[in-house]
Formats: structure tokens, sequence, C-alpha cells
């Protein structure tokens, strides 16, 4: 599914259903405290039942799943729901997957304890989106936004990386990143009230190839370029590790959490 937003990438259109193989093998990156961060809040344990938006390959869902809420989640692609379900079926897991846009899916009022949002918040129609997620939620229920780059300043693989990466793809806005809140829009507020953030550092580890494969399904990567520009900087980006990167490493990342409550009066 073709996604085109203004306010991203110059209103490049991109899919991230193109990446949907890659994904299943590279960006299960995140390290064990990024998932324990929902459990210190309370979210993704026994007897909940939680909503995972732009759950990609159901990273998030597969993550938590041993810890005993029941997960369902929506993508807007297909292709990642395709793999979601592959790999979740794989593991022996009975997780609810569903190919939909977040901002069209139908849930019944006061189904979820919790919602999880897992790099993709950017993407949504917050005013579409924001009621609805309010409905879905039981008394109480919580919104929690998480998000992990990494860090190109502070880190000199990254760094090249990037820098490569804008070579090819000039309009790509997701270079840059530095450790920050995440910003929740007021179109959210409306509905939720904050309770809570934390950012942090972390190194994730990586190989040359599982890092050139994490590079390959960003954005501005795998999900926009044609065939043949992908190509080049595949040949590119290769000899660049080759030259700069040991066989293992490092890579320097934040990561950040928001965790918001609906609203007891709307």
């Amino acid at each position: 599914m073709t996604i085109q937003n203004q306010n991203i990438d110059g209103g490049a259109a991109f899919d991230f259903g193109r990446t949907s193989a890659d994904y299943a093998v590279y960006r299960d990156i995140y390290p064990p405290i990024f998932f324990q961060k929902l459990l210190d809040r309370g979210l993704g344990v026994a007897g909940q039942s939680i909503l995972d938006l732009g759950t990609g390959t159901g990273v998030l869902p597969r993550a938590m799943y041993s810890y005993g809420a029941r997960w369902t989640g929506v993508d807007i692609s297909s292709e990642q729901i395709a793999e979601a379900k592959r790999l979740a079926a794989e593991s022996g897991m009975d997780i609810r997957f569903e190919a939909v846009a977040a901002e069209e899916a139908a849930f019944a009022e006061g189904l979820f304890d919790g919602v999880t949002a897992c790099q993709c918040f950017s993407y949504f129609n917050h005013a579409a989106l924001s009621p609805k997620l309010a409905r879905w939620l039981k008394p109480g229920g919580r919104l929690a936004v998480l998000y992990m780059a990494w860090l190109p300043d502070e880190d000199p693989i990254a760094g090249a990386s990037e820098r490569l990466a804008l070579q090819v793809n000039p309009d790509w806005t997701g270079a840059g990143e530095r450790m920050r809140p995440i910003a929740i829009p007021d179109a959210v507020t409306a509905y939720f009230d904050p309770v809570d953030h934390e950012e942090y550092m972390l190194d994730v580890p990586f190989t040359k190839e599982t890092w050139h494969g994490r590079m390959r399904t960003c954005r501005g990567i795998g999900a926009s370029l044609s065939p043949e520009r992908l190509a080049a900087w595949e040949c590119d980006h290769k000899a660049l590790l080759d030259r700069i990167a040991p066989d293992t490493f490092t890579v320097k990342h934040y990561a950040a959490i928001a965790v918001l409550k609906k609203r007891e009066t709307l």
C-alpha cells in the first residue's frame, strides 16, 4: 500500500510492503529493555487486551506475547501482515492480525485495555484516529507510543550510512535524529492526557549484514527507491561497510516512550 504525505519526504510515495521480507529478518532489533518499559508501566500483561497500531511484521506483539496479554495488530500493508501471520504461526502464537489502515479499522467500544504504536505514530491521521482510539479503549485505558532511532551525529557508522542514503534520496526526512521526547499532536491530547515519558540511550548490536539489512528496510531506501537506484545503493553501502565497519559492532541509538491516558470526560 503506497503512502504519501506532504510532511514526509517532500510528499514522495513510499510502500513498506516492498520491504516486508527484509522486515521479517532485519527489523526485530529492539533490546529487552525496550519492551520492559511497557511492562514497568503495567502494559502488555496477563489479562489485558492490547491493540498494536502499525504493527508491521508484528514485532511488538510477538515480543510481548509470553507476558500473557491478548494482542491484536493492524497495519495498512497486506504484505507486512502476511509476514506477521507467518512469523506468529511459526512460533505457535495466537495473535489476531488484520490488514487495514488504523483510521479505517472497526472495533467494539471498550474492547481494549491499551493501544501501542511503535515506530509509526507520525504516519497517522490523528484527527480521524484519536476519537476512535478513545472509543475502543476501556475507561482508564492507555495509549503508549514507542520509538527507537540511530544517532548519526554520535555514531560514525550510522552517520556514514545515513549520508550515503541522503545521496541517493536527498528528500528523505528521516535523517538527522537526535534524542528527544516523542511529539504528541494536539489532535491526540484532545482525547488523551499525557501520563509520562522517558528517553534513554542504547547500544544496539549488528553485523555488517544485519546493519545493511536494517538500512535497506528504512523508508528512504527500500520503501521508496526504484529497483535500479536500490541496486546501486546496495553496492555502494556494502563497499562502505567493508571500509569502515568491523565484522561485529554496536550502533548508538536512543529510544523513547510516551504514555497517555484516555480522558474520563470528552
